[in-house]
């Protein structure tokens, strides 16, 4: 493929109607769970209450029903989410000339698209929802509104995003998540999409981060976005690999076979530590492998939503 035909194929990222699609078919699937229980349709309309002024009472509809309801606008929502998904350059990784839109090859794809997901389903429950996207500093941040023009141009940013696939771009997600802390003053639900690759001399500060947005009262799901076949159980033949480094360039050729276990063991206590933090701090951990589909991201949400407004 030229490079030609790749930005063209670039251009060609719908994330609203891949978004839709992935909605359509949870439903559905929903449906046919134990978890049909769960509400995804909601009213436009609610019952009047004597006392409450009549200036949004919807006539027609009181016409058709003989029942009095008010009409619901775009700012009384139920919920306030802020999506934060990590822009470095890591989570392009696995690198694909060709990415299949359909199945996303990379881990900020992926992102991408459960972000989108999540926006349909928050727009089908009157919620209203901001985005931040972020690598070494904050490069996005939204208000929380749920207008249509709202949603559009977060759908725009992610593209955007998706489109510059820049690389050498480091993380600073300690520093984000503390801004966020302060700049999101009212209580309300983040969704961090991350694989949360920090130096290892900064991951207590990326802890205290974490614990910053619990103490400011907002209620928190870490989706941990990895491969995980090639980043946490090194899927890889036995033979000679030259892994280079997305965000710093750096480069080290190994023998897989010969370093899989210390890797793994390596991984594996990290993503422990990780987890046992965010119990420690009552966030939400889930482990999201691109591999895995969307189920992992929109279920998760859907129970949480659930007992926020229980």
């Amino acid at each position: 493929m030229s490079l030609l035909e790749h930005q063209d194929a670039q251009e060609q990222l719908h994330l609203e109607l891949l978004a839709r699609q992935v909605v359509e078919g949870f439903i559905i699937g929903l449906h046919k769970s134990p978890f049909h229980g769960f509400s995804v349709e909601f009213a436009e309309h609610r019952i009047y209450n004597p006392g409450e002024s009549t200036r949004n009472i919807d006539w027609r509809v009181f016409a058709r029903t003989d029942r009095l309801y008010t009409k619901r606008f775009e700012e009384e929502t139920n919920l306030r989410c802020q999506l934060i998904v990590d822009t470095s350059s890591s989570m392009f990784f696995p690198f694909q000339k060709q990415p299949d839109l359909m199945k996303p090859g990379n881990k900020f794809l992926f992102s991408a698209l459960a972000a989108s997901a999540l926006m349909v389903l928050l727009r089908k429950q009157r919620d209203a929802f901001g985005l931040t996207l972020f690598d070494q500093e904050i490069r996005i941040h939204s208000a929380i509104k749920s207008s249509t023009a709202h949603y559009k141009l977060l759908l725009a940013h992610l593209e955007q995003a998706y489109r510059e696939n820049a690389l050498s771009r480091s993380t600073r997600a300690a520093d984000t998540l503390h801004q966020l802390a302060e700049k999101i003053h009212r209580r309300s639900l983040i969704i961090l999409f991350s694989d949360m690759f920090e130096e290892r001399d900064q991951e207590e500060d990326l802890f205290q981060a974490l614990r910053h947005l619990k103490h400011n009262k907002h209620e928190v799901i870490l989706f941990h976005t990895v491969d995980k076949a090639r980043e946490l159980t090194f899927d890889y033949p036995d033979r000679p690999y030259q892994f280079i480094d997305m965000e710093s360039g750096e480069s080290v050729k190994v023998q897989a076979g010969l370093v899989r276990e210390a890797y793994v063991r390596q991984m594996g206590e990290y993503v422990r530590h990780l987890r046992e933090r965010c119990l420690q701090y009552h966030i939400d951990f889930i482990e999201a492998d691109i591999a895995g589909g969307y189920r992992q991201i929109l279920l998760p949400y859907l129970v949480k939503r659930t007992r926020m407004s229980a």
